[in-house]
């Protein structure tokens, strides 16, 4: 009987570790990255060819979020996950005009690919 007890009061303790279960990412990120990721992941069919990258530059890190398919933006987040802008795809290819100079060099690393 305390068996099945005990079984029966770690079964939320285990639904919480699985619920919790962190992608699989190359390094490590803010948490809303993190959750976009989830989303994607979440998706499998609609996810094909998409990836995360890593921007670095002037100082600064944003998140490159190349989409699944075709004529849509690719988007750039920053930090905390706002939004600043397209820096290419949508319809023209040419995003949406609306992304800052950057004026150093950026170092682009791989955070997340679909397995797709």
């Amino acid at each position: 009987m305390k068996q099945k007890l005990l079984l029966f009061l770690s079964l939320p303790f285990l639904f919480f570790i699985y619920s919790c279960e962190k992608p699989n990412l190359q390094i490590e990120v803010p948490s809303c990255v993190e959750k976009k990721i989830k989303d994607l992941e979440k998706n499998k069919d609609a996810n094909v060819g998409a990836s995360v990258w890593q921007w670095q530059v002037d100082g600064k890190k944003f998140f490159y979020f190349v989409s699944p398919c075709c004529d849509r933006f690719n988007e750039l987040f920053d930090n905390s996950c706002n939004r600043i802008c397209a820096p290419d795809g949508g319809i023209s290819g040419e995003g949406d005009g609306n992304c800052p100079e950057f004026k150093g060099d950026k170092i682009e690393t791989l955070v997340w690919q679909s397995p797709n």
